[in-house]
């Protein structure tokens, strides 16, 4: 008998732990079952206006019981059209039985769904795997209202300069026939942003351009503009090519000058290696690009504003260099490399002032290699002026500065043999003549005569 109830209390122990056992698993498997966690979405912004080519990027997740499926659709009209309906299938019953993430790019395929243009609705909804909600899941809903325009804007041409030579600087003057988030000039694969007209004209705008001082022909002109819902058009315009007469010369490198300045390039750039001339060509061919991109970079975020009005100040003194010289450096007799001058030296007393060319921001004060110390001043939509060379520096960054303000003091800083200034002009980082620059009446006719006459050519 002993052994008996040993034995029974042993198995209503035993059966007891069972069952608060299949308690536990089945209170764990209901609390997973029935969680009531809802998915996640993660999506690029839905744009306000849906175009023909509009593309949905999305990332769905849901850790405890997995995606069940995934619905995108738009609505319009009292019609739901769909354009996404994903079904995971079931992968057990226990813990995610669904994908716990899923990646989806849909594009919107505005003709294939029978949308029209005007107002719409997209949703966006995910479900999990759980039982909670009447069995039906987690959900998670998105909805924006949305415009669907499929109509790229319109492009009138008011005008185009005629004549570009190489090296030189234009403007092309449009307007759109709505607004856009995305518009300006490209010629000869450059592009060059467009800027409101500050005149009180809705839509009408300005481009300032350049062709490269090495560009052989006009190539592929074209305005480009790119309305909110993504709808893209191009209107083609022409200028007439001109070649420029480009001056080639010869500079001898002497071992005074190498002793002279590799000591300042290298204090600046210690991974230069090598014999003098290694580092003397390791400036002025890799250390040029590099200056040349930094300054490129720099001419990439303008000023929307023109803050210059007529022609550009130029420094009194000799001229040393011209814009666009082909230059041959040669050492001991013999040529060892070539480059382009891209700008125009002109040399005055030791330590002369250097002044604004014009009003506009100070976008960078301090070294850039083989231009020395040097100011760079945003003049509004597109058009920069450099000064470089300098002994001194009077400006500090970001200083919006008057016409003629004193930036520094000329200098031999850089790769300069003697006390000059460097100075040029760019558009958008592409260096142009500043010649044109300083010409009052090249001003007039390619810049300010066109303005205003541009007001009676639109529709």
């Amino acid at each position: 008998m002993k052994q008996s109830g040993k034995g029974g209390s042993f198995l209503r122990s035993f059966f007891i732990l069972l069952g608060v056992a299949v308690l536990a698993v089945a209170g764990f498997g209901a609390f997973t079952i029935f969680e009531m966690g809802k998915p996640t979405i993660s999506i690029k912004e839905i744009p306000d206006y849906i175009g023909t080519d509009t593309t949905l990027e999305m990332i769905v997740s849901d850790a405890k019981s997995g995606i069940r499926n995934i619905h995108l659709a738009v609505k319009q009209g009292g019609q739901e059209k769909d354009v996404l309906y994903t079904d995971y299938p079931r992968q057990g019953y226990m813990g995610p039985v669904g994908p716990v993430e899923v990646k989806e790019k849909q594009t919107i395929d505005l003709k294939k769904l029978g949308l029209k243009e005007g107002a719409a609705e997209v949703v966006l909804e995910v479900r999990d795997y759980s039982l909670w909600g009447l069995f039906q899941g987690n959900l998670t809903r998105i909805a924006k209202d949305v415009t669907i325009d499929t109509k790229p804007p319109k492009i009138t041409l008011l005008h185009a300069t005629r004549y570009l030579k190489q090296g030189g600087a234009g403007i092309v003057i449009y307007q759109t026939s709505e607004d856009t988030q995305h518009h300006g000039v490209q010629i000869n694969g450059i592009f060059y942003p467009g800027f409101p007209l500050a005149d009180g004209r809705e839509r009408t705008h300005i481009a300032y351009l350049a062709l490269p001082y090495e560009a052989a022909s006009i190539v592929e002109p074209k305005i480009m503009a790119e309305d909110q819902a993504g709808n893209k058009t191009t209107a083609s315009f022409s200028s007439t090519y001109k070649k420029a007469n480009q001056k080639r010369d010869s500079i001898t490198i002497s071992d005074t000058f190498l002793t002279a300045k590799i000591p300042e390039f290298e204090e600046h750039y210690p991974e230069m290696k090598g014999d003098m001339i290694e580092k003397y060509l390791y400036t002025n061919r890799t250390l040029r690009d590099l200056n040349n991109k930094t300054i490129f970079d720099l001419c990439q975020k303008p000023s929307p504003v023109r803050l210059w009005k007529g022609a550009f100040g130029r420094m009194l003194g000799s001229p040393k260099a011209g814009f666009a010289d082909h230059r041959t450096y040669s050492y001991k007799e013999k040529p060892i490399d070539e480059q382009v001058h891209l700008g125009v030296d002109i040399a005055s007393l030791e330590r002369s002032e250097v002044k604004a060319a014009e009003a506009g921001k100070v976008i960078f004060t301090g070294y850039n290699g083989i231009y020395g110390e040097m100011v760079v001043l945003d003049h509004g939509q597109g058009v920069f002026s450099l000064y470089s060379h300098l002994s001194q520096i009077n400006v500090t960054l970001d200083n919006e500065v008057a016409k003629d303000t004193v930036l520094g003091l000329t200098g031999t800083t850089g790769m300069a043999g003697g006390d000059h200034l460097h100075f040029s002009i760019l558009i958008n980082g592409i260096f142009v003549n500043p010649v044109e620059w300083w010409d009052p009446h090249w001003i007039a006719v390619t810049i300010t005569e066109p303005i205003a006459n541009s007001k009676g050519n639109g529709p």
